[in-house]
């Protein structure tokens, strides 16, 4: 005769009740509860040293048992960087989470999981109160570009010209719960927020066949153009997330002093991107993100089977030969069908490159890095599963680049850096925190006569003038990349101190 519920309910009783009264002892005694704590982490954390070995994922020898303090702050003595350290006390204080919530794959995951279908964008975005309102922005080549604006009620509608805070997203695209973190935190403390989206991004059109080169600054520089002329009396920052910094640091170093922005920052950056792509990353994230991108290839087959063997680049097996199939080695000679006004504005990209090192030849991330001419904050974390190890960055950028900050966590994952305390049961970002901070001390420290339209500061003794590094490569000479509407002057003061200011004109 089969049991019924209630018989293997009379069954469990005794066990139930049992657990209730060790539960209600643990309780009522702190001891007791504190050992039962340890005990319940020590499993937990043996459990999941062997999925991550199930995995293969990278893990530490030990759960960290307390919140993170350990920060690293790596930059060249000078007045700005005295000015940030005395008023951004989040870049040398910080408090991340410590396991499990602390744990790096879980950051990364929790914060880079693409909110790839409609219901759970408009979800997310209604829960953080946000809401967006799209441009579609039309280049010289043809092709579009997504611009989404962030609308509502917010502290900058008070102001007559408030801050505009440009969020470049991962080279792949889609819209990230560590974005909408950021696109809250910003709105609320009065900034103007959009957001740039690839193109074929992001539900974007794609109306050319080409896709964008990892770091190519080209549409970037557009998307730029055009907000300053949207907001010409407002000062313009901007913050990268991942991958997204290798088009925003390549933007600053082509345009140098002729950037319209006036600070910027990279959040869990890549600082060099052939490394990046030739590193091997975890199984679990490298198949993610190469699936990803052959999805985003297989929606526009179709239209790229006239100028590209999609076939042969959806058979590639990492994300260097993906990359590489996709972007060098094309027999053609326009292989993406431009006309000849569009190739001539795309220069050398109108072209793939003719080999790998040819194609990062032409889109390091940090190969005009001397000529960036805007302060740039670096937050990384030693525990990032999805970049280089710490030892591999090029620190020596960081410590005789006046311009170049960088501060380096022991924990964090890949844009996670979630914090210890939590406010109103919401996960904060420590990241988010200490980029606002830094963008509000930045812009006070660069103002200089009235409204914004003058930026100077002092960079160092003239004995300690930046040095140009043969790290990366010199392309073109400064003077050339300034544009028509703006003058650079440099000059030395009576005590001897070198001062850079970019005045702008109408």
């Amino acid at each position: 005769m089969p049991l019924r519920w209630w018989d293997c309910l009379m069954c469990l009783m005794p066990s139930l009740l049992l657990w209730a009264l060790v539960a209600l002892v643990v309780v009522s005694r702190p001891v007791l509860g504190a050992w039962t704590g340890r005990a319940l982490t020590a499993v937990g954390w043996t459990l999941w040293r062997g999925l991550c070995v199930l995995l293969h994922l990278p893990l530490q020898k030990t759960p960290p048992q307390t919140s993170s303090s350990g920060t690293e702050l790596l930059f060249k003595p000078s007045s700005l960087a005295q000015h940030l350290l005395r008023h951004c006390g989040a870049l040398s204080r910080t408090r991340l989470a410590p396991w499990p919530r602390g744990d790096p794959h879980l950051q990364t995951v929790q914060s880079l999981c693409g909110l790839s279908t409609p219901a759970l964008q408009k979800r997310i975005t209604y829960e953080c109160g946000l809401q967006f309102s799209r441009d579609h922005l039309l280049l010289r080549d043809g092709a579009i570009v997504a611009l989404d604006w962030v609308v509502g009620e917010c502290e900058g509608g008070r102001r007559s010209s408030p801050p505009v805070l440009l969020l470049v997203p991962e080279h792949w695209g889609s819209l990230t719960p560590h974005l909408c973190s950021l696109c809250h935190s910003a709105s609320a403390l009065g900034f103007y927020v959009v957001l740039f989206h690839h193109r074929g991004t992001a539900g974007c059109p794609l109306t050319t066949t080409r896709l964008t080169e990892f770091g190519d600054p080209a549409d970037l520089d557009q998307a730029v153009a055009y907000i300053h002329s949207r907001h010409p009396s407002s000062v313009l920052l901007a913050v990268s997330e991942g991958s997204g910094s290798g088009t925003l640091l390549s933007y600053l170093g082509e345009k140098g002093s002729g950037s319209r922005i006036t600070a910027a920052a990279a959040i869990s950056p890549v600082l060099l991107g052939q490394l990046w792509f030739e590193t091997a990353m975890p199984p679990l994230y490298h198949w993610g993100v190469l699936f990803h991108r052959k999805q985003q290839l297989r929606r526009y087959a179709s239209s790229f089977s006239r100028v590209l063997d999609v076939a042969h680049v959806l058979r590639s097996s990492s994300l260097k030969e993906f990359e590489e199939r996709l972007f060098c080695q094309h027999q053609s000679e326009a292989p993406w069908g431009l006309t000849a006004s569009a190739s001539w504005g795309l220069q050398e990209r109108a072209r793939p490159a003719p080999d790998w090192d040819a194609y990062w030849e032409r889109n390091e991330p940090l190969r005009d890095a001397d000529e960036v001419e805007v302060p740039v904050l670096c937050l990384l974390s030693r525990d990032d599963p999805l970049l280089p190890p710490a030892g591999a960055l090029p620190l020596n950028l960081f410590q005789s680049n006046p311009f170049f900050i960088m501060v380096l966590t022991d924990t964090g994952g890949h844009c996670g850096f979630s914090t210890a305390n939590t406010r109103d049961g919401r996960t904060e970002n420590w990241s988010h925190t200490a980029v606002l901070e830094y963008f509000r001390a930045a812009v006070d420290f660069l103002k200089g006569g009235g409204e914004g339209r003058s930026v100077g500061f002092t960079i160092s003794p003239m004995g300690e003038q930046r040095q140009r590094t043969n790290t990366f490569r010199r392309r073109r000479a400064a003077g050339m990349r300034r544009s028509l509407n703006q003058t650079v002057c440099q000059t030395v003061t009576e005590d001897d101190e070198f001062t850079w200011k970019r005045a702008y004109t109408r």
